[in-house]
């Protein structure tokens, strides 16, 4: 391994690497979620901007029993399964 002199071009390299390994785990913590038992958790945010809604009407559609949800404490989360499975039962041909 090479190691890093006094020099600007080392220290320019060390840095756009350190960016670079920064943004990547940037786009994992958005787009990656862990699955609990195979399953993957979105929040409200994320089906938002799923189904390309507001916020406010996915209030509506929880209040009118539309889309299953789970309540931890004070945070809301969704399965995945079950907002395409909503989309699959209310699509039509």
């Amino acid at each position: 391994m090479k190691q890093i002199g006094d020099s600007n071009e080392d220290m320019l390299a060390l840095l756009e690497a350190v960016v670079g390994i920064k943004n990547e785990l940037l786009y994992i913590r958005e787009y990656f979620h862990p699955l609990l038992k195979g399953e993957i958790y979105l929040s409200g945010e994320q089906v938002c901007e799923m189904l390309h809604i507001s916020k406010r009407t996915l209030q509506q559609y929880r209040d009118d029993g539309l889309i299953p949800f789970i309540k931890l404490e004070r945070k809301i989360l969704f399965r995945e399964s079950d907002i395409v499975k909503v989309l699959e039962d209310n699509y039509q041909r």
